[in-house]
């Protein structure tokens, strides 16, 4: 019945000056996620549409729904601009979607000025006419209609629907710039880069791990979280910087007292991710803290951890509450792969009594008990390993060795291993 899908474009409708190069990155995002269908795009100046070709409602439905950037879509159907055409039209799409008396309204929307009608006029002459033709009982009613049946006459034809669709909204992914995003294996931190990519940042993942302190498994979860978020960046590929903590973790669980192990770890961490993204030119860090969720993200703590870099450290999860996380998560398609029971480094060894108010002297006065910690820090970076994520990624870490240094070595050559980060 549908023949074509019509697409309206997000806040880069408020970027003025950016507006054609916004759009520009929209209609490439698009491009990409269909290249493999048998699907035609048309752009024009405020709108882009899809031709269908047959091609099935919901593979377009889920791809649309990746792309930044896309306020709404709809399934329409083009009529020519004749007012016979467009009733006939109207009374197909209705006689297949109603089959039962139920309530309509008919929403006329006149884009193309130059037309010799006005919206109110073109409706006071369909309107009737469309009624007369349903081949079932059917009530106006113009505040809560069970169907709202819309046309559009524009210079191009007129276009008729009954559903739009959500977008993700936002801007494209790569126009807002690029960040680091500190990546765990929990909830909080995969759905706080997917809001950053929401808003067009070009997010790549940072990721601290432990092994043999913590399991293979939890490396595991950031290659299946990577496969995720890859859906909703450019060329569906999503880096993921890997960072042997491990010498930085037990020197912290040996010469720090238990309750500043998680402040300590947290500000080695930032340390270490403001090397890594001047190196990897990123502009800020995207943290998935939620102010009081856990002990650590206290006004006090967060103060005491940003205190030792530079670098604009971005909080999209500050005022989230845990369900609504959690709800991004589902939706997404990354709460059942962080909820796997493997713990990263992170999470293990968590002390009893961790401090909930640390202050800075404190924290720096604790630091000074790991002897050249600074250099730590750049062998750290020097060590570390970048990976290329893409949706087809299938490997199973577990296969290749107990930790990262065994993996890493086992997968030399391999192209998920793609470059250094020195």
């Amino acid at each position: 019945m549908y023949d074509k899908v019509l697409i309206r474009y997000g806040d880069l409708m408020l970027k003025g000056r950016n507006r054609k190069s916004f759009i520009d990155r929209v209609n490439n995002i698009i491009a990409q996620n269909f290249r493999d269908l048998d699907v035609d795009i048309i752009r024009k100046h405020d709108r882009v549409y899809l031709t269908l070709n047959e091609t099935p409602h919901y593979l377009i439905e889920e791809r649309l729904q990746r792309v930044t950037g896309i306020y709404s879509f709809s399934f329409v159907k083009k009529s020519g601009r004749e007012l016979k055409e467009i009733i006939e039209t109207a009374i197909s799409i209705l006689n297949k979607e109603i089959k039962e008396a139920e309530t309509l309204k008919i929403n006329v929307k006149r884009a193309d000025k130059k037309y010799p009608y006005t919206s109110p006029e073109i409706t006071k002459i369909v309107a009737p006419e469309i009624l007369k033709g349903i081949l079932v009982p059917v009530n106006v009613d113009l505040h809560q209609p069970q169907h709202l049946l819309t046309i559009e006459i524009r210079e191009e034809g007129a276009f008729l629907f009954l559903k739009t669709v959500k977008g993700l909204g936002g801007f494209p992914v790569g126009v807002g710039g690029k960040a680091g995003l500190l990546l765990s294996g929990g909830i909080d931190s995969p759905v706080a880069g997917f809001l950053m990519m929401k808003q067009g940042l070009l997010v790549e993942g940072l990721h601290f791990e432990s092994t043999p302190l913590t399991p293979v498994e939890s490396l595991q979860k950031i290659i299946d979280i990577g496969k995720e978020l890859a859906l909703y960046t450019v060329n569906h590929q999503f880096k993921v910087v890997m960072i042997p903590f491990l010498k930085m973790h037990q020197a912290i669980l040996t010469n720090i007292n238990e309750s500043y192990h998680v402040t300590i770890m947290r500000r080695m961490m930032i340390r270490i991710a403001e090397a890594i993204a001047f190196k990897r030119n990123l502009q800020a860090l995207v943290t998935g803290e939620s102010l009081g969720q856990v002990a650590s993200q206290t006004i006090e703590s967060l103060i005491t951890i940003e205190k030792v870099g530079n670098i604009p450290i971005l909080r999209p999860l500050i005022s989230f509450d845990k369900k609504d996380i959690i709800k991004i998560a589902d939706q997404i398609k990354t709460k059942e792969i962080s909820i796997r029971p493997f713990e990263d480094c992170c999470t293990i060894y968590l002390p009893k009594n961790p401090v909930t108010k640390p202050t800075i002297k404190r924290a720096e006065y604790y630091e000074s008990f790991i002897s050249d910690f600074q250099e730590l820090i750049e062998e750290i970076v020097k060590e570390s390993k970048i990976i290329t994520i893409t949706p087809e990624t299938t490997i199973s870490l577990a296969n290749y060795g107990f930790d990262s240094q065994e993996i890493w070595e086992a997968l030399k050559g391999d192209n998920l291993i793609s470059e250094p980060t020195n």
